[in-house]
């Protein structure tokens, strides 16, 4: 089995980073952990784990067909970690549309840490 680099960014093979995270093998220890597991699981089109890591008020906004459609209509490129705090990450998701039209997703994006779990909660586009 080839092993490729993690979807996320880091110099860590894809199935020793975000994927025993998507998996359910193991938690994110941080904000920055889940939110680079996300990024990883909306490449790969995980669409459930995206779901389950939003936080349970949230979860109404963001419906599997539609985050599934989002993961799969486009080509995501490379993420980018601009700035980290306990409980936000801002970064810059770069991604091809189905039109093969380049696009940056710029967002600040909140956590919570609750019950032994880290949750997305929400983001503030730029």
């Amino acid at each position: 089995m080839t092993s490729i680099d993690c979807y996320c960014g880091s110099d860590i093979e894809f199935q020793n980073c975000c994927e025993p995270l998507i998996k359910g093998l193991h938690k994110a220890a941080t904000a920055e952990a889940l939110m680079r597991s996300r990024y990883s699981a909306y490449a790969t089109h995980q669409a459930d784990y995206l779901v389950v890591t939003t936080h349970i008020s949230q979860r109404k906004y963001h419906t599997k067909k539609e985050i599934l459609n989002w993961a799969t209509t486009n080509k995501w490129l490379k993420l980018e970690i601009i700035n980290t705090t306990e409980n936000t990450v801002e970064f810059k998701a770069y991604f091809l549309d189905n039109a093969l039209q380049s696009h940056i997703h710029h967002e600040l994006s909140t956590f919570v840490f609750e019950n032994g779990s880290w949750f997305y909660v929400d983001g503030k586009f730029f």
